[in-house]
């Protein structure tokens, strides 16, 4: 049937004012690009420091900050409280391994000029001007510790983990301001924003700071489970017990504390770690299943006495390539790294690592990046071949490695 001519000029003038409004927009927007420098910053917990490297290639330095810039005030407000006191030093005996945890996760704004920052044993988290070095805000988490974050796919908020506190608070990432929270199970860890941004996966992990760790004594660990809320209300849509998956595939001694975790790029499957397994499992979101078990080698040198496995955690860390097609295990303490087929689970090389906690993704997508907190460094392994491409020296004890942005001439600060 032809096209009446009036509705022909409606839509050709349609056309035009979609272009001239549009236009600037799209230009705006590449000269932001184009003022941003996209960097890796990674996260050096015992320090109380970020540096920050290039995204890919030779990962060199590009500078550092200062996370504790009012380590002082903040000392001295815990000394005021002996609450507070008991609980700082609690977590340098613990989960800190005699050390204080000043920075455990962090993302920068999407105009690159600051970056948010948890910081444990502070139990808050602070907004740093990445110019000028000093605090925008500061949010006290609820409880006594704050531990890992996640970013909304817009970069307009951040979820943090308030583990004594079993809560999630989602702050607004300019200004600090609380947007909501919710509950979760024992000692919220890992948190995870759909790529749509409708929902937030959180994983709590229990008490994994506590030598019952032998499989009948699981039950004193908590109550850990996936807790998926909606990302506007934030109110919970179901939670998800892998106690039940793993006692129907016969895995009744493992641990159902969900670690670090990653979706398939369709959102279809999540594949995850959990607390003493040398491995990894892929769960079915649809079918609500555990639908492939991989156990990855063990190290020889490595003792199966689950209290020396530091905060229960044999392996800690997993990434996926951008087109889904490799998995990158950091076998935290089997001191490996490797790159694993997704479709075959076959697993590659095992890249020699000192106690690497983390792994992601670099800015050029062909490489993972672990951290390796017993060297001091970060390791980038090639996804095609599976084999260390570089290693690049960097703060104490780095764990959480994030992309990010800084403006394109960015310098350390001065403070």
């Amino acid at each position: 049937m032809p096209v009446p001519r009036t509705r022909h000029l409606w839509a050709m003038a349609a056309a035009v004012v979609v272009l001239t409004v549009t236009a600037p927009a799209t230009t705006a927007s590449a000269a932001d690009a184009t003022a941003l420098r996209e960097v890796l910053f990674v996260a050096n917990n015992w320090d109380g420091t970020a540096d920050v490297i290039k995204s890919s290639g030779d990962l060199a330095k590009i500078g550092r900050i200062n996370v504790i810039p009012d380590k002082d005030a903040r000392m001295a407000a815990i000394n005021a409280d002996p609450i507070k006191w008991i609980y700082f030093m609690a977590i340098r005996n613990s989960v800190g391994e005699g050390h204080d945890q000043f920075a455990d996760d962090m993302y920068s704004t999407p105009d690159g000029k600051s970056v948010v920052v948890s910081r444990p044993s502070f139990a808050d988290v602070v907004s740093i001007d990445l110019a000028t070095g000093s605090i925008n805000w500061r949010f006290p988490v609820s409880g006594y510790r704050a531990d890992h974050m996640a970013v909304s796919p817009d970069g307009t908020r951040v979820a943090v983990s308030a583990s004594t506190a079993n809560t999630v608070h989602v702050l607004n990432i300019d200004t600090g301001k609380q947007l909501g929270s919710f509950a979760t199970g024992d000692k919220p860890h890992e948190n995870i924003f759909t790529k749509d941004g409708k929902y937030i996966w959180n994983m709590a992990i229990g008490d994994v700071n506590t030598d019952s760790d032998a499989p009948w004594l699981d039950w004193t660990k908590g109550d850990r489970h996936i807790t998926v809320v909606d990302a506007t209300t934030y109110k919970q849509v179901k939670t998800i017990d892998m106690r039940d998956k793993l006692n129907a595939i016969g895995l009744t001694d493992y641990s159902d504390a969900v670690r670090p975790a990653v979706f398939s790029p369709d959102e279809s499957k999540l594949y995850f770690q959990v607390s003493f397994f040398n491995g990894f499992f892929e769960y079915d979101v649809a079918t609500d299943k555990i639908t492939r078990t991989k156990t990855l080698p063990k190290n020889p040198a490595t003792s199966d006495d689950r209290t020396t496995m530091v905060n229960d955690s044999r392996h800690h860390g997993i990434s996926m390539s951008p087109d889904g097609s490799k998995l990158c295990v950091a076998g935290t303490m089997d001191d490996y790294a490797t790159v694993v087929n997704r479709t075959t689970l076959q697993e590659g090389p095992l890249v020699p690592a000192s106690k690497p906690y983390w792994a992601t993704v670099s800015g050029d997508g062909k490489s993972c990046v672990v951290s390796e907190s017993g060297a001091d460094q970060v390791t980038a392994i090639d996804f095609a071949t599976g084999q260390k491409t570089v290693s690049v020296p960097v703060g104490d004890h780095p764990q959480r490695v994030r992309l990010g942005h800084v403006a394109a001439d960015w310098t350390s600060p001065s403070s």
